[in-house]
């Protein structure tokens, strides 16, 4: 291990690593497992409701982009709550955003277990769980250039696997011709539901979380400070252009009316599906249900390094135990860190394995934890730059109008995720006021 009074990270990631991780933690296939719930509620207007969503979610990565350039530290969140509002509001920052990348690795990984188990029924869910897990730590603690390459892998596989259906698709609209008219899916087939398309959008926005993960790699970039903030905008631009491509095609190909599918929920989970086999044909169901199912394993991957990379700031700044902040001398990895976040992994995912709802609580854990670390990651710009650097007003507006869209997506929270987020601050109260306790006995 590295014995420097602060340790630092190996610098080995360039702007095209850090796009592959975010491209890889949201998955470009998000909008296939929600396309029907999306169409239900916006009345067919799913490409329109992604554009809505992606807008609403710049206002966070502008924030994102202005504090990794300020503070290009690891932890993110936690970091530049420090530097913007102080010591104990960044161990709350920090605290609630563990719940999103602590339990994020827990959800991919059963994900992937449940849709594999599906495919091949004689493995159970805790055993491909349990090799998911194994298979993300080994790539971490291997170092991030080695993941980095793996996962590029995975994601010009997905890119191809998106490509054939998108030719495919526009192959039948041209040939056989489409089921809606062509524009009905920005424009509505009658008339636009306005709430119904902003309630969808509040659903929509959630596609994109991952895409934060990016700076917590702040400080194992190999150019400028700036290098975050430019991913994360290729993030989101890449992301949204992909998201309203395949829903557009999806929506023109769909069997279903926004109708139909309201009136016949069961149908909303299995939608985008039926559309395959429907109008394109059943040969392509198989290879896109693959690749669904392989997913989730590499947005285990980023988040598992996103989270070793919190718990490493923590412990580098005494707020979690300090072993949690070396540095494997060889890989230049917080190997520490990386080991207790598999960990956490593996007794989590376990857990809910063993329940039929754990997959649904588990994404509801990771929502309003991120949701929550993004209302202080707004407040971070304004303590930073608006009070800090003098700049007023000004520096105010995109973060106030950014915490205005993640408040109302948090009202639309379900209420179990807000009781477990809740109780998660409550039990980070308890941690800190005992550590606040040592602290001072120590110094008497």
């Amino acid at each position: 291990m590295t014995s420097t009074a602060e340790p630092k990270l190996r610098r080995t990631l360039s702007v095209t690593d850090l796009i592959v991780y975010g491209m890889l933690f949201i998955g470009i296939t998000a909008p296939m497992g929600t396309f029907g719930v999306l169409d239900a509620r916006s009345g067919g207007v799913t490409p329109l409701v992604f554009v809505i969503a992606v807008c609403a979610m710049g206002a966070t990565a502008y924030s994102y982009a202005r504090m990794s350039h300020a503070v290009p530290k690891a932890g993110s969140v936690y970091a530049y709550s420090e530097a913007g509002l102080g010591k104990g509001p960044a161990f709350f920052a920090g605290w609630m955003l563990s719940l999103d990348y602590l339990f994020i690795p827990a959800m991919a990984v059963l994900f992937m277990g449940i849709a594999t188990h599906a495919l091949v029924p004689s493995l159970p869910v805790w055993a491909l769980t349990l090799a998911g897990v194994v298979l993300v730590t080994v790539l971490n603690l291997l170092g991030v250039k080695l993941a980095t390459k793996v996962g590029m892998v995975m994601l010009i596989i997905e890119v191809i696997a998106l490509s054939v259906f998108l030719i495919a698709g526009l192959w039948v609209l041209f040939t056989v011709g489409p089921q809606r008219p062509w524009l009905s899916p920005i424009i509505g087939a009658q008339t636009l539901d306005i709430r119904g398309v902003l309630g969808a959008a509040t659903v929509a926005a959630l596609a994109f979380l991952g895409f934060d993960a990016i700076a917590s790699f702040a400080e194992e970039t190999t150019g400028d400070t700036r290098d975050v903030g430019r991913a994360l905008g290729w993030c989101l631009v890449v992301a949204a252009v992909l998201f309203v491509a395949q829903t557009y095609v999806a929506s023109l190909l769909t069997p279903y009316s926004p109708e139909v599918l309201r009136s016949h929920p069961d149908l909303q989970g299995t939608a985008f599906y039926d559309m395959l086999d429907a109008s394109i044909g059943s040969w392509l169901h198989l290879p896109i249900t693959i690749m669904r199912s392989i997913g989730p394993v590499f947005s285990a991957l980023v988040a598992q390094a996103a989270a070793s990379r919190l718990l490493f700031a923590m412990g580098r700044d005494h707020d979690l135990p300090a072993f949690l902040g070396q540095v494997d001398a060889r890989e230049g990895v917080p190997r520490n860190a990386t080991l207790v976040s598999a960990g956490i992994t593996l007794v989590v995912s376990t857990v809910a394995a063993l329940h039929a709802d754990g997959l649904e609580t588990l994404s509801t854990m990771v929502t309003v934890g991120a949701l929550v670390a993004f209302i202080f990651l707004h407040i971070s710009v304004i303590g930073y730059y608006a009070r800090g650097r003098g700049e007023g007003w000004k520096a105010a507006v995109v973060p106030i109008i950014g915490i205005i869209i993640v408040v109302n997506l948090l009202v639309d929270a379900a209420r179990l995720a807000l009781t477990i987020a809740a109780i998660w601050a409550v039990v980070g109260g308890i941690v800190y006021a005992a550590k606040h306790i040592r602290g001072q006995r120590a110094r008497s």
